[in-house]
């Protein structure tokens, strides 16, 4: 239970009290299914709907369905009057709104959990979109996460997820992904990065940031009308290929993850938009990013899958990841031997990335290996991004793409005279370790002569051996126990021993007792037997 000061802290205690009322509503104790939780997220207000969009970017820590349905938390929450809107404006820009606009529409284009934006007109003349952050939400948010940090253990009983989430882990993610997304100016630099990424592809843009009326809270960009992405009649009837807007956007996609290493995180049909001629990315606000190391990880496990490598696909799931308890090696790789087996006999054009990557995350998941986030998050963006094609384009391949972008990098990278050089180093030192051998092989006659060889096993199972061996054991032990036990009290119901209560000697009533209370302990002990 939490500390009870927490439920009188004053404006947290409120607070607690409405998340309360709010777990109430949705009945709780009877369980939690994916909508639930999402209604409930959504029921208590911005920071939890952003706690919500966080988890479902994680699905090494929660299970699929759950990350699915929490995905739907892109919902537009009540927008704030004009009014408080154009004082934001003033108080950010410290002058009237008419000496910068021409014009602002009050009506928003959408309004999110931190901020909302309105489409407006320059004094210049252009067309552009305001972003403006909603008043006080750093300190809601901060009140909020305050409190969820001293409420952990409420939270893990309310909502019912035991260990199944580390909740400590999510809100110091939560805060962090936060305080850069509330910080104006990051996003302003995600997209000029963006920008210059892209400058040699001709059909993508994004929108251009106004550096001049940017600030923390507030940021003007250019505006980008077009038509979403998935608006198959819209975009036929204007004269689009939806096939070649599919590939063009998977392409740009691929580029993003193994060329640039920093790729739009939530790629869903609302933040792709196709206007004349290019095809818009919009709301760089969530990005992800890899290092050099992660990416070419990511490209040696795509060739691996390719090439039915499962060493090595193994090996670069444990340089991905930190083991959280020892690892069993045979049933990893038999278990990632399964999961490529079973791709493998699809053809390329038809095999589904998405899923590979949702069972990829289940694998490490099951085997206690724990991802760091940008990671999760670049497998939480695939899935993502297969669906929008599924949504635009469903003939168009996204793992196919992948590969023919990898094999166009590989024949890029080749340099022949590296390659030769290289060759001829490791054909230089495998010559001379070939001559190692007959000497290495003659010192292991002669230790194994002398009676000096060792042998070392590793038994992958031997722990699981040695715990089934002791709770085996004990139970057969107590078990015994407890029949000796009533046999020697029925014995003893035979015998004149005084007194005798009811007719039966009082050592056998110590003796059935006893018999009685090991074997409810057995009973309990079996029941609830700790899981591996």
């Amino acid at each position: 239970m939490p500390d009870p000061s927490i439920l009188s802290a004053g404006p947290s205690g409120n607070r607690l009290t409405e998340i309360l009322g709010v777990l109430k509503k949705h009945h709780i104790t009877r369980g939690l299914q994916p909508v639930k939780l999402r209604e409930i997220l959504e029921d208590l207000g911005p920071t939890y709907v952003k706690l919500g969009q966080i988890m479902s970017m994680r699905s090494d820590i929660l299970p699929e369905a759950y990350c699915r349905e929490l995905t739907r938390l892109r919902t537009e929450v009540r927008p704030l009057p004009y009014e408080t809107i154009r004082e934001i404006i003033e108080a950010e820009l410290g002058r009237p709104v008419q000496e910068v606009f021409t014009a602002i529409e009050p009506k928003p284009l959408g309004s999110a959990s931190i901020a909302q934006v309105h489409p407006a007109l320059l004094k210049t003349g252009e067309r552009v979109v305001v972003k403006v952050q909603r008043p006080h939400i750093r300190e809601t948010m901060a009140n909020d996460i305050a409190l969820m940090r001293k409420a952990v253990t409420l939270l893990k009983f309310t909502i019912g997820t035991g260990d199944l989430i580390d909740f400590r882990m999510v809100i110091d993610e939560l805060w962090k992904t936060s305080q850069e997304e509330m910080d104006f100016l990051k996003e302003a630099a995600n997209c000029d990065r963006f920008r210059e990424n892209q400058k040699e592809i001709s059909y993508v843009t994004c929108p251009l940031v106004n550096h001049q009326l940017t600030t923390p809270h507030l940021l003007v960009m250019s505006y980008i009308d077009g038509v979403q992405i998935d608006q198959i009649p819209e975009l036929t009837g204007l004269g689009y290929d939806m096939r070649e807007i599919g590939e063009k956007a998977a392409e740009n996609y691929c580029k993003q993850i193994l060329e640039d290493g920093f790729f739009h995180a939530d790629p869903h049909p609302g933040n792709l938009r196709v206007e004349g001629g290019q095809i818009a990315w919009l709301d760089l606000g969530m990005m992800g990013q890899l290092s050099d190391h992660h990416k070419q990880l990511f490209k040696r496990a795509i060739m691996a899958v390719l090439k039915n490598d499962i060493y090595e696909l193994k090996n670069v799931l444990l340089s991905l990841g930190e083991p959280k308890e020892r690892i069993n090696h045979t049933r990893l790789y038999t278990d990632i031997d399964d999961l490529v087996s079973r791709y493998l006999t699809m053809d390329l054009g038809s095999m589904d990335l998405g899923r590979l990557i949702e069972s990829l995350l289940d694998l490490v998941k099951a085997h206690r290996i724990s991802m760091p986030s940008d990671i999760t998050l670049l497998g939480r963006s695939i899935i993502t991004m297969e669906g929008l094609l599924c949504a635009c384009s469903p003939a168009v391949n996204m793992f196919q793409i992948l590969s023919a972008h990898m094999s166009s990098l590989l024949y890029q990278d080749l340099d022949l005279k590296k390659e030769l050089g290289r060759n001829a180093r490791q054909l230089y030192l495998s010559m001379g370790k070939s001559l190692e051998i007959p000497a290495q092989l003659s010192d292991l006659l002669n230790i194994t002569k002398n009676g000096q060889t060792k042998i070392n096993l590793e038994l992958t199972d031997s722990l699981e051996m040695q715990r089934v061996f002791r709770y085996s054991t004990g139970y057969l032990a107590l078990s015994i126990l407890a029949a000796a036990l009533i046999l020697g009290a029925c014995v003893l119901c035979l015998t004149p021993i005084r007194p005798a209560p009811l007719g039966i000697p009082w050592l056998s009533w110590i003796g059935f007792g006893l018999s009685a209370c090991l074997i409810l302990y057995l009973l309990f002990r079996i029941l609830i037997r700790p899981k591996k």
